[in-house]
């Protein structure tokens, strides 16, 4: 496009005398203006790249609204279900809990990626999760453990993310119509209109997603980290117990405090059969956190039914659901879940109150739960079932992450327990 051009002619007029001594003459001159053409994103061609990253990322609710923003890490397509996490620390926790598998989280606190990422803060072997949705990302990391920053390290995962959108507008949406199935898009060549059809197209319920998280093989954990990381040092002299925990997106810290109170963990797939782990004896069996709807795994709850009553259990998240389910409960889709690491859970055994860290979109219904199983934990928010016992199975559970990563160290308290099961059967087989 040729530059277009004009010339303005401007005359002044003769001052009034009472501000000059004698009128000035006319004057004339010229103005010449021109425009450059426009590339798509509103840019002028020609002109120096604008220093600042223009909005190239569209996130595409089922609900029919678009959020531009800019992205970082990986570029393509994604779907996903979002949810928020209100957790105000521990984003490369969050990252890597494959709880969030096939999930677009939002993070409510605004400024994400100061402290950047390190190894030794990952939850497991890899990020699981659609994308991360933020308000702002931090242009600098400063900490003195980082050895990455954010972008490149989602960048290296295939991971995408976006920034510079309203993240309070969407909660709020969140809050209202519960969780929604977006699509994140960097493509421009795709129209809103097909993003939209994309999201109203899939569905995560119903969708097994232990199966693509979970180990391949059994293996004996060994925690790599030194004793710097352990809040809670229980080990008894020449006390230890063997625990099978099954994966099914199991959490490297749940295994790290079983640890440190004195277990020696062997962990296994999430489609171990009950029958070769009773052979190998236990002491107990957790039954790990774990992605999506477990109505959706029937192999593992038949797991589930086939240990409970032989040995120990502890549930946590996923295997509580689990287990609610295995002894005869239902679970049911909650409107937008719980995600963050400030839920108040009150302990109904003791009366305290612990400030727990949550992330699960599902629930047990306890009034479908049978005779002789407790509640022993209630979400203050809204009441939901958060822990479950029942003395005659030797099982406990509870929905929440009581290793906390990240979170709070209130429910450490539950590993505890869990071997004093453990002790009890073996003093009373």
């Amino acid at each position: 496009m040729a530059a277009i051009s004009m010339d303005c002619a401007v005359r002044s007029q003769a001052l009034s005398s009472s501000f000059a001594s004698k009128p000035t003459e006319a004057r004339a001159f010229s103005v010449r203006c021109s425009s450059l053409p426009r590339s798509t994103d509103g840019g002028a061609v020609g002109l120096v790249e604008r220093p600042w990253k223009v909005a190239d990322a569209r996130l595409v609710l089922e609900d029919g609204s678009v959020w531009r923003a800019k992205s970082f890490g990986a570029s393509g397509t994604q779907l996903g279900e979002v949810v928020f996490n209100t957790s105000l620390t521990g984003y490369q926790e969050i990252l890597t809990d494959p709880s969030y598998a096939g999930q677009f989280v939002l993070m409510t606190n605004p400024h994400i990626g100061n402290t950047g990422v390190n190894s030794d803060d990952e939850e497991s072997r890899q990020c699981f999760l659609a994308g991360l949705v933020i308000r702002s990302l931090s242009i600098s990391t400063s900490n003195w453990r980082c050895t990455n920053t954010l972008g490149d390290y989602l960048a290296e995962r295939n991971i995408m993310g976006i920034y510079d959108v309203d993240t309070r507008a969407i909660t709020r949406r969140l809050r209202q119509d519960g969780s929604l199935i977006g699509v994140l898009s960097t493509d421009e060549s795709k129209t809103d209109e097909e993003l939209l059809e994309m999201s109203r197209t899939w569905d995560i319920v119903g969708v097994d997603l232990i199966s693509g998280v979970s180990c391949k093989d059994p293996y004996e954990w060994v925690d790599k980290l030194d004793s710097q990381w352990e809040f809670s040092f229980s080990r008894r002299e020449g006390e230890a117990f063997h625990v099978i925990a099954y994966d099914f997106g199991i959490k490297q810290n749940i295994l790290r405090r079983l640890a440190s109170y004195g277990c020696k963990i062997t962990v296994v797939p999430s489609t171990w059969p009950a029958s070769k782990t009773l052979k190998m004896k236990p002491d107990g069996v957790v039954f790990s956190n774990g992605p999506g709807d477990p109505s959706a795994v029937p192999y593992a709850v038949e797991t589930v039914e086939e240990i409970i009553g032989k040995v120990p259990v502890f549930g946590i998240c996923m295997g509580h659901q689990l287990l609610g389910q295995a002894l005869g409960g239902k679970t049911f889709k909650m409107k937008f879940g719980h995600h963050g690491g400030n839920h108040p859970v009150r302990n109904l055994r003791s009366g305290s109150v612990e400030i727990s860290a949550q992330n699960h979109n599902y629930a047990v219904d306890p009034a479908s739960l049978p005779k002789g199983v407790e509640v022993t934990h209630v979400n203050l928010n809204d009441g939901s079932c958060a822990g479950l016992a029942f003395p005659q199975q030797k099982l406990m559970s509870l929905q929440y992450h009581p290793e906390a990563s990240p979170g709070p160290h209130d429910s450490d308290l539950a590993f505890a327990e869990f071997l004093q099961l453990m002790r009890q059967e073996k003093q009373n087989p």
